[in-house]
C-alpha cells in the first residue's frame, strides 16, 4: 500500500503544477515546489517558483479509495486515502474546524451534517460515573453510585410481576344446560361418502 493524499490547489497554482508535470516547464522559476508544515502539522507553507501560500492538513469527512490500472481495464487498489492538503491564496481565511466538512465530490457537499448520524447529547458527568462504575464491576467490586431511580424503577417493576402473577385470568361462563334439537331423529348419521346418486 501507498502512502497518499489529496492536494487541492486553487486554479492557477494547478495549471502551473500541470505544466511542472508535464516536464514542458519553460522557466526555471516553476521547477521549484516544496511543501513544509510547522510544528502543529496542521497549517502550513506551499511554494511552487517564487510564490508562497498558505496550506493546512484537513481531515475527510469519509474514506476515499484510490485505485491504480496498467491496462485500462483492470484495477488495483492502492491506498485509503483520509486527509487533504487545501492550499489557499495569500488573502482567503484558514478553515477553522481540523475536518473539512465536504467530500472530494459534489453529493458529498455538508456530508458531515447530511449524511452522518449526530453525536448524542450526554452529560459528561453521567459518562464518568457510568465509566468509574464499570471499571468497579470489571475489577470484581460492585456499583458504588446507584441512583435511588434505578432502585425505585426496580422495585416498581418486581412489584408489577407480582401482581400479574395473582391476577387469575376469569373463568370461562358455563354454559346452560340446554340439550340441542336433533334434525334427524330416528334416521342414522349419514356422511357425504354415503350420498350416492339414486336416478340411475
Amino acid at each position: 500500500m501507498e502512502e497518499q493524499f489529496i492536494l487541492r490547489v486553487p486554479p492557477s497554482v494547478a495549471e502551473r503544477l500541470d505544466r511542472l508535470l508535464s516536464e514542458s516547464a519553460s522557466s526555471s522559476e516553476d521547477q521549484s515546489l516544496d511543501l513544509s508544515f510547522s510544528e502543529d502539522g496542521r497549517s502550513g507553507t506551499f511554494v511552487i517558483g517564487n510564490e508562497h501560500f498558505p496550506a493546512s492538513l484537513l481531515d475527510l469527512p469519509c474514506v476515499v479509495e484510490s485505485y491504480k490500472t496498467y491496462d485500462d481495464c483492470a484495477l488495483v487498489k492502492t491506498a485509503d486515502i483520509g486527509q487533504m492538503i487545501m492550499v489557499r491564496e495569500a488573502g482567503d481565511i484558514a478553515p477553522d474546524a481540523v475536518e473539512y466538512r465536504h467530500g472530494l465530490t459534489p453529493p458529498m457537499r455538508d456530508a458531515r451534517k447530511r449524511r452522518f448520524r449526530r453525536e448524542p447529547d450526554l452529560n459528561p458527568e453521567l459518562v464518568q460515573r457510568v465509566e468509574k462504575d464499570l471499571l468497579n464491576i470489571m475489577a470484581g467490586g460492585t456499583v458504588e453510585n446507584a441512583d435511588v431511580e434505578a432502585n425505585e424503577q426496580e422495585e416498581d417493576g418486581e412489584q408489577n410481576i407480582r401482581n400479574v402473577s395473582k391476577k387469575t385470568s376469569p373463568a370461562p361462563a358455563a354454559k346452560p344446560d340446554v340439550q340441542e334439537p336433533v334434525a334427524n331423529a330416528g334416521e342414522p348419521e349419514r356422511s357425504d361418502s354415503d350420498e350416492s346418486d339414486d336416478s340411475l
